[in-house]
């Protein structure tokens, strides 16, 4: 739905895009994604995929109850910091919603990271704890030496760690915690926002249940069905599209901690699941990879792909070999994160298209040139506003006046259009961030990295088109002595998760810059492209 809006003279106004009007429930997190587990008592809420191992509804409502508890006992207390830093398990859920049913504030950690990526959002969040697994345990005991972690936890069992299960083997007890929903804390995740490093992105307890809310409208997910839960719940569209949003339906999330393609289509088959949320790499596999054919994939009736653009026929592929619908969202961190979604109760035709925006919400394409408000066809930057929208940067407040405006809008950093039915398409990105996988990597910090090797004079770091991948890292490097593009690439995987690599590596004579020293990145896109297109 789109309408325009009466200027401020009474004249015509901008157009905005308008989602279906939502009531949003002023409550804490943990009791609105779990109100309903006490009446779904021994249902599934939760599979290890690769174990079969189970936890019910009352279990798991019980293990929130319990925990939270424990970690009381433990000193965590409202307002603090506690760090998660894990793969898939069925256990997580129930950190999470321990620590926010206490007021307190999780910081979800990507699994991948280095200990120098683990130090710096540890001690950039504040975090007082930590939760991990024993295979993470070299990484995390490296990453916090020097800084303030009160206590590290473990699912399982490591050396200088409290096991998990001794907090689950406490009674719980009732006890109250006053919690504003509109203004405390409940996630801190990182982003790199439109540009530089990554930033705590401040999502209180409202920004959650209303994004939960806004994705249900358009994933009409009912009780009972079986949901892949292998996109990491680090990340906010494991968090609140997967993990909050199928435990708050009464679905049962099958978990992964990691893909692989076999282990993927064994558990879709095995467990019959019935919905798969993933991003456009997997959807890639089961478009085209010949091992799919081997499985009975007949239980899955929709593919849902976000986390980066999803190519129309890819999608069409995907959809004729599954015999089932692909769709696809948008959103960002910053955004809880969905913004735009397709319904899945419509016979989709409009297949790259993002959907409208959410219910709650509202949208309008800016020219980023003028600033002037656009009309349907014309591209331009999405802006959305709304109450899934973060607080802000964390302790960053010129970051945060850059992407959210004194009015509200979330300035995306997408180029896109609306259609006449208000749909949307992203055409662009402004923002410099590459999508590898689904996963942001920031090329301001591959270009840091670049400058400490004694070869590299200047360098910069752009996107470079790949077919599974998305975008890989490419860079351009300006030697001052002989390095070859292995060794340079090397350089950076020493010191990045793996997703970071640097997978292209060109020298060239000068770095673009503009006249105040900026990278111009867009130009090195731009000849990027070009050579891309001639070479096909």
């Amino acid at each position: 739905m789109w309408q325009r809006t009466k200027g401020a003279c009474g004249g015509i106004g901008p157009i905005i895009y308008k989602g279906a009007a939502l009531d949003v429930p002023n409550v804490p997190l943990a009791q609105f994604v779990l109100e309903g587990a006490n009446a779904l008592g021994g249902k599934p809420a939760l599979i290890d995929g690769v174990s079969g191992r189970q936890l019910t509804y009352r279990q798991l409502a019980d293990s929130v109850g319990r925990v939270a508890t424990a970690l009381r006992r433990h000193g965590v207390k409202q307002g603090d910091v506690f760090a998660i830093f894990s793969p898939n398990l069925p256990e997580y859920p129930i950190a999470f919603h321990a620590v926010a049913s206490l007021g307190a504030i999780n910081t979800t950690l990507n699994s991948l990271y280095t200990p120098r990526e683990l130090a710096d959002q540890l001690k950039d969040s504040g975090a007082r704890f930590l939760l991990t697994v024993p295979a993470f345990m070299d990484r995390a005991t490296e990453a916090i030496k020097g800084l303030p972690i009160e206590e590290v936890f473990v699912f399982g069992e490591a050396q200088g760690a409290t096991p998990f299960a001794d907090l689950m083997s406490q009674p719980a007890e009732a006890f109250t915690v006053d919690i504003d929903p509109a203004n405390d804390l409940v996630a801190l995740p990182y982003s790199s926002g439109t540009t530089g490093v990554a930033k705590g992105v401040m999502l209180t307890h409202r920004n959650l249940v209303a994004n939960v809310l806004q994705a249900e409208r358009s994933i009409h997910l009912r009780e009972g069905e079986r949901v892949l839960g292998v996109m990491p719940f680090y990340h906010i569209y494991g968090m609140t599209v997967i993990m909050n949003l199928a435990l708050h339906a009464g679905a049962t999330v099958v978990t992964m901690p990691r893909f692989e393609l076999e282990t993927f289509l064994r558990v879709l088959q095995d467990y019959r699941v019935t919905r798969a949320y993933v991003a456009p790499p997997i959807v890639v596999a089961l478009a085209k990879h010949p091992l799919v054919d081997k499985f009975d994939l007949s239980s899955v009736a929709l593919v849902f792909s976000g986390a980066a653009p999803l190519d129309e026929q890819l999608a069409q592929a995907c959809a004729r070999r599954l015999n089932c619908k692909v769709n696809q969202g948008y959103g960002m961190t910053e955004a809880s994160p969905v913004t735009h979604c397709v319904s899945d109760d419509l016979d989709w035709t409009k297949v790259g298209s993002i959907g409208p925006v959410v219910s709650g919400a509202e949208c309008k394409v800016v020219d980023i040139a003028t600033g002037a408000e656009l009309g349907p066809g014309d591209d331009g930057e999405i802006w959305i506003r709304g109450p899934q929208i973060m607080k802000g940067y964390l302790n960053n407040p010129a970051a945060t006046s850059q992407m959210l405006d004194q009015d509200g809008w979330l300035h995306s950093g997408d180029i896109g259009h609306a259609d006449a039915d208000g749909h949307f398409y992203v055409v662009d990105r402004l923002k410099e961030l590459i999508k590898y996988k689904g996963y942001q990597v920031p090329p301001a910090e591959l270009e840091a990295i670049l400058l400490t090797h004694p070869a590299v004079a200047d360098a910069a770091v752009i996107p470079s088109p790949d077919e599974e991948a998305g975008e890989v890292p490419k860079a351009f490097v300006v030697l001052k002595s002989a390095a070859t593009p292995e060794e340079l690439m090397q350089f950076v995987a020493a010191r990045v998760a793996p997703h970071k690599k640097v997978r292209l590596v060109e020298a060239i004579d000068e770095i673009p810059k503009s006249a105040s020293g900026k990278i111009l990145r867009r130009k090195l896109v731009e000849q990027e492209r070009a050579k891309t297109a001639t070479a096909r």
